[in-house]
């Protein structure tokens, strides 16, 4: 049984996958999972391959959804995207990486807010 974070994590993943559609952009996949990590939502808008990290926050007491996009996230963020590349036969094709952020607050809706190209490929 998922816990409250774990509750949170998904209904912002499919929250931000339905303002992605709206926004233009076509989900490829979700949740892309392989042993080094994971990537929350694989789309392409025009002819561009992106991969999306989506940060929610219900407060800002632990910083803020963007800053929750870590050096070390966006290492493993970038060794996912590689081997989903090299695994779906598209090794010689570039991708941007995007972050999608939702604070919540009580009694509003939540802010949703996409950042194209919000980091660059990163190294180990």
């Amino acid at each position: 049984m998922p816990d409250r974070r774990q509750l949170l994590g998904q209904s912002s993943e499919a929250l931000a996958a339905a303002f992605l559609r709206l926004s233009g952009y076509r989900i490829v996949q979700l949740n892309y999972r392989t042993p080094l990590g994971e990537i929350d939502i694989i789309a392409t808008e025009g002819k561009a391959l992106v991969f999306v990290e989506v940060k929610a926050r219900r407060s800002t007491r632990r910083g803020s959804p963007k800053a929750a996009v870590t050096p070390a996230k966006r290492r493993k963020i970038s060794m996912v995207a590689l081997t989903y590349l090299k695994s779906s036969g598209q090794a010689d094709r570039s991708g941007r990486f995007d972050v999608v952020t939702i604070k919540y607050a009580a009694g509003a809706p939540p802010r949703i807010e996409i950042v194209k190209n919000a980091f660059e490929l990163a190294y180990p």
